[in-house]
């Protein structure tokens, strides 16, 4: 190593090095949610590459630092590893256009193959940064008998600089300045740290490439590209620390998509009246209570997954300014409720927080409206007995919970164990399925009752809903209303158990498979 460079800026090469590592893989999770979605099942072979791609880096590194154990090689693999990290983005991109095609088709080899090659785009890249650890040991060591403390060091510095790679991206660099922009910066980061070494070790064509990479790093971070994920009608997209948000114009309505895009999670029409979908079915669950009920009698709902505000706008055209609760883990998108559909209601207490944490906050709701599922994306303690359990006891006498759950058009697997799950809490579950009209998803609303109650007293309840919002609602309901009879094997979800993605891959898997066999 030579004398103008000690240890110190070896154990700064490391902790950068480190911080990049961490810093990549939760950015890489943010460059893949708008196409694959957040589920687990992304999360696990994101998590299984990278480490795969770290294990090759450390072998590699430890084999090359024994055989030239020299520090401008370190210092040209961690640029090459920076540069690699820099392009990664721009790389991606169409990549990540075939991917849609996949999401949005259920394509199972479609879907695979992009994946699989946005996942490869990190090989190179992480598996050099993967070198600089094993590297850095090698030409700190001076003899054996202090090997132990030196690797030590070392190691703690790069898991030091993992842990502030793993916040700083989600927690300031993501939602500011956003995903793009963050591999950019990551990128510089550890190039600014190879130009220092090159500079001091006065290897100028070496500072030259690196100052040369991270301009070129920086003008495809910085450049204008145009929106991140193109879609006819955008008005707005951001990325916050929890979703890619994107508000698109559809004409009568306004509506909110998340991740992957291919749910809609909320539409704001300026003219008023029935929003056309599952939320519309949350405004006669009440109807669901022991006969006689009336509408007077909703005083007070409760919304877990409140989006950005299309069920309690409903609430209130149908039943008037009620107290109503609506938690939303992510603040941008009750930003973007308020900025772009009017979610400004004086009677809407809108809060970011966990749907379950704050539901422990509150008593005495008439109705209280989970909305927050969607496959692949499930907060599974929003699906478990305990969760029901705690719902219950946060209504009112007489009062009901409503559950949307997606499904296929002939696979209600997940709506099934919902339905099971609430069984083991509610006296009476009914199911609510919303015509698909054949398309590849559909939604069925999960109904129970605090009180036992029969499908006859929501049909004598009907028509004292005679508000023409409630009225119409009832009329597109009522041939599509059963009662919930999920088969004795479906699942029953607990905090402690809740394969809640298990039920959903297979869900999927199954329709994958379906449409492959009609196919052929």
């Amino acid at each position: 190593m030579p004398s103008n460079i000690g240890r110190g800026f070896l154990f700064l090469v490391v902790f950068v090095g480190g911080f990049t590592t961490l810093g990549v893989e939760l950015s890489a999770s943010r460059l893949l949610d708008p196409w694959f979605g957040n589920s687990l099942i992304v999360w696990a072979a994101l998590i299984g590459l990278i480490l795969l791609y770290l294990a090759a880096g450390y072998w590699l590194g430890g084999t090359l630092a024994d055989r030239w154990p020299r520090l401008e090689l370190m210092l040209r693999l961690a640029g090459l590893a920076a540069l690699g990290v820099g392009l990664t983005p721009t790389f991606a991109r169409p990549v990540l256009r075939l991917a849609s095609q996949g999401v949005g088709d259920l394509d199972a080899a479609l879907l695979a193959g992009s994946m699989v090659g946005i996942l490869a785009l990190f090989a190179l890249p992480v598996t050099l940064l993967g070198c600089i650890s094993p590297f850095a040991i090698r030409l700190a060591l001076r003899d054996v008998q202090g090997s132990g403390e030196v690797a030590g060091r070392i190691y703690a510095l790069s898991t030091a600089g993992s842990i502030l790679g793993s916040f700083l991206p989600v927690l300031l660099l993501i939602p500011n300045i956003g995903t793009r922009r963050t591999f950019a910066s990551l990128s510089i980061t550890l190039l600014l740290v190879v130009l220092i070494g090159f500079l001091r070790t006065r290897r100028r064509w070496d500072a030259l490439f690196a100052l040369l990479a991270a301009a070129l790093v920086g003008y495809l971070g910085w450049r204008p590209t145009g929106p991140l994920k193109p879609a006819a009608g955008l008005l707005f997209e951001t990325e916050s620390a929890f979703n890619y948000i994107q508000v698109v114009d559809a004409g009568i309505e306004r509506q909110l998509r998340l991740n992957e895009g291919e749910g809609i999670h909320s539409v704001y029409r300026p003219a008023g009246g029935l929003a056309d979908g599952i939320w519309d079915y949350f405004l006669i669950t009440p109807a669901f209570n022991p006969a006689p009920y009336r509408p007077g009698q909703v005083r007070r709902a409760y919304i877990g997954g409140l989006a950005a505000g299309t069920i309690p706008r409903l609430l209130t055209d149908a039943y008037g300014p009620i107290p109503i609760d609506g938690a939303e883990l992510d603040p941008a998108i009750i930003a973007a409720g308020r900025a772009w559909f009017d979610m400004n209601a004086p009677n809407l207490n809108a809060v970011a927080a966990d749907a379950r944490w704050f539901l422990e906050r509150g008593t005495g709701y008439d109705l209280i409206a989970v909305d927050a599922y969607r496959p692949p994306y499930i907060p599974f303690h929003l699906t478990t007995v305990e969760f029901f359990s705690l719902a219950r006891d946060r209504l009112s006498d007489d009062g009901v919970a409503a559950v949307n759950v997606g499904r296929t058009h002939s696979d209600f697997s997940l709506v099934d164990a919902i339905a099971a799950t609430m069984g083991q809490v509610f006296p009476s579950v009914y199911v609510i399925d919303e015509p698909d009209n054949g398309s590849v998803l559909g939604n069925s609303l999960v109904v129970a009752t605090r009180r036992p109650t029969t499908l006859a007293d929501f049909h004598r309840n009907l028509p004292a809903f005679d508000h023409p919002l409630l009225a119409e609602v009832a009329r597109r309901v009522a041939a599509h209303t059963r009662v919930a009879a999920p088969p004795a094997a479906a699942p029953i979800f607990t905090d402690d158990r809740a394969p809640v993605e298990q039920v959903v891959h297979q869900l999927v898997l199954r329709h994958m498979l379906d449409g492959a066999g009609r196919a052929r």
